[in-house]
């Protein structure tokens, strides 16, 4: 199971980075966010994958505690995130 959020954690990051530089590199528009969106998708991703490595082994109560809130964050970045590209979508076919 550690190898499949060790995967995970590392696929997220790289997608981070690479969303990341497409919106530095992009003029401020809807493309713009979009790959803003992309990145934070990731990095909820990232962070529920990393907490969720925390809580299967945990070696410690200070790792099932922080575990809980980097799931906990990254599940909200998921959902937030995710509404966001559901908003930018229908403009972007404009």
């Amino acid at each position: 199971m550690d190898k499949i959020f060790t995967i995970i954690i590392i696929f997220s990051a790289v997608f981070f980075i690479y969303n990341k530089i497409k919106t530095w590199r992009t003029p401020p528009s809807l493309l713009n966010r979009l790959y803003q969106t992309k990145a934070t998708l990731s990095l909820g991703f990232f962070l529920t994958a990393f907490g969720a490595n925390l809580l299967f082994t945990p070696r410690g109560t200070i790792d099932i505690v922080v575990g809980a809130v980097f799931a906990l964050l990254g599940i909200a970045n998921i959902v937030f995130g995710y509404r966001a590209y559901r908003h930018y979508i229908p403009q972007l076919d404009e």
